[in-house]
């Protein structure tokens, strides 16, 4: 990935300058500690102007919809202190004109407002876009005072440069390096980034093997033709030393590029999220279904403390009362056992103290079992979304399963995603993408007559195939079924693995069961080699 640099902004300032001039700020947002929206309008056109300050995202733009859409910006209901200091400033204010400072990653948008005493009053609200160091900033140019920054930046993090309301703006400090536009040398391209301003060193690594008028003619905006790279890991203002995907304008690149990378990062971050919830829930079932077992092992005394007790009762008038222990005769295996008796007790007494631990340990048992089972479905449904969240590339999928994994409550009934479909052999397929849309597969869209396929013992996608009313499958379709069962599973990769099969109406789902768990009979199994 590149980051958004000098030259760039350039660009950016210098296509989108004459609407900045004029434009009146309509509405302040801040969805995150790091983003900001802008709604400017101007000539009866409205636009969204988008600033990052992330460290690795750092950039500004207008956003398109698509894009607005990719980047999941939620408007918080009480916007912090900076916004609200914006909002007082600059909403409804006017932008007099934009500027660049020399070969600096600064967009300076200068506002006329009004103060407290409705005097006009002119101010700065500076973009820096130096990753990690990356701030916006809002002073006023009559006093050259701050008004606030998004982060505050103490003496204590910076001698040279404090950020924070009350004190002086001042520019960061001047790099030691030469205009290239002036220079007529021999290019020493591994030195270019770091001997002259305006170049980045992606862009400087892209430039290798371009003459001295060429790259001047790059700095100087030139033949812009902006492009970006087929896997989106890098982009240039000109096709001439980058192919890959021609945008419209130096903006739709920026707006692109970006969106794409925070879409990534957003989907990746809420997959680490998940997957980190889930494996908890899993580590713990398991460690919870282990001591359950070895508590099981235990209680399989059960049937002997029922036969010492029938032994005892067998031979009531053989036994002397009050003993530490009788030997008895066993009936199935006729061999000798040896019993431990309360000497305190009767005969009768030892009797009824087995069969009572003979009734704890059965009833114990029982219990454990349930709870056996309530784990094992629990670790098969912690599996299964495990495997959902590891395949889905989609952040509304991921959404759904966030509101189903990290919510206290029961999911709610939201609309679900788009159901990925197949055409096979002029029949529909569905294949659902996690537990919500399974379970929306099973209970709203199949009927009884519809076939289910699923992944043998391997968390996978359910998937349906709608049949009309009296239509029978050939072998192939069915085959074709089990093949896209297969393909979404965790046995994708496997050189064989069993897919079962049946109908609808054969499929059940038990009380309270976690979403998308079913139990199924009549079912058939196809091997997939």
């Amino acid at each position: 990935m590149m980051y958004f640099d000098n030259l760039t902004l350039k660009a950016f300032v210098e296509e989108n300058s004459d609407f900045f001039t004029g434009a009146r700020i309509q509405k302040v947002q801040q969805p995150t500690r790091r983003e900001f929206i802008f709604t400017l309008r101007n000539n009866g056109e409205t636009r969204k102007f988008y600033a990052n300050i992330t460290p690795n995202l750092h950039h500004v733009c207008f956003m398109s919809k698509e894009n607005e859409a990719k980047r999941y910006l939620e408007i918080p209901k009480q916007p912090p202190m900076f916004c609200m200091l914006l909002r007082k400033y600059v909403e409804s204010a006017k932008i007099c004109r934009i500027e660049q400072p020399f070969y600096e990653r600064i967009l300076e948008i200068y506002i006329e407002a009004y103060n407290e005493l409705s005097e006009k009053i002119q101010l700065c609200l500076a973009f820096e876009l130096m990753g990690k160091h990356s701030n916006i900033v809002l002073y006023s140019t009559d006093t050259n005072m701050i008004l606030g920054c998004a982060h505050n930046v103490g003496s204590e993090k910076s001698r040279d440069r404090e950020m924070r309301g009350n004190v002086p703006y001042i520019y960061p400090p001047k790099q030691n390096k030469r205009d290239f536009l002036s220079y007529f040398g021999q290019i020493n391209f591994d030195l270019l980034a770091d001997d002259f301003y305006g170049f980045s060193k992606p862009f400087a690594k892209m430039c290798e093997g371009q003459d001295l008028e060429t790259i001047k003619d790059f700095l100087e905006l030139k033949h812009l033709s902006p492009v970006i790279s087929e896997d989106y890991s890098k982009y240039s203002l000109f096709s001439k030393i980058l192919t890959g995907i021609p945008q419209e304008s130096v903006n739709a690149m920026i707006d692109n590029y970006f969106a794409y990378h925070q879409n990534k990062e957003i989907l990746s971050n809420l997959k680490t999220k998940l997957s980190t919830n889930i494996q908890h829930r899993l580590k713990k079932a398991k460690n919870s279904l282990d001591k359950i077992n070895r508590q099981l092992q235990k209680e399989k005394n059960a049937e002997k403390y029922r036969k010492y007790g029938d032994l005892i009762m067998a031979n009531l008038y053989n036994l002397k009362e009050y003993s530490k222990t009788c030997t008895l005769a066993d009936w199935e295996t006729n061999q000798e056992i040896t019993i431990d008796l309360d000497e305190t007790k009767t005969l009768k007494d030892n009797a009824n103290r087995y069969f009572k631990l003979y009734n704890k340990s059965k009833r114990s048992s029982e219990k454990l079992q349930e709870l056996k089972q309530e784990l094992e479905d629990e670790i098969g449904y912690c599996t299964q979304t495990l495997y959902t969240i590891e395949v889905a590339d989609d952040n509304e999928i991921l959404n759904e399963i966030k509101e189903e994994v990290l919510t206290e409550e029961s999911p709610k009934k939201t609309q679900v995603s788009n159901i990925e479909t197949h055409e096979i052999q002029g029949f529909t397929v569905y294949v659902g993408k996690n537990n919500k849309q399974n379970d929306f597969i099973i209970s709203k869209l199949a009927k009884d007559n519809d076939m289910w396929f699923h992944s043998h013992n391997c968390a996978g996608s359910h998937v349906l195939l709608k049949l009309p009313n009296g239509e029978e499958p050939n072998d192939e379709l069915i085959f074709e079924c089990a093949k896209l069962a297969k393909n979404n599973s965790q046995g994708a990769n496997s050189s064989k693995i069993g897919i079962i099969y049946t109908r609808r109406k054969y499929l059940r789902k038990p009380p309270a069961a976690n979403l998308g768990y079913v139990t199924y009979k009549n079912e058939q199994e196809i091997i997939i080699d």
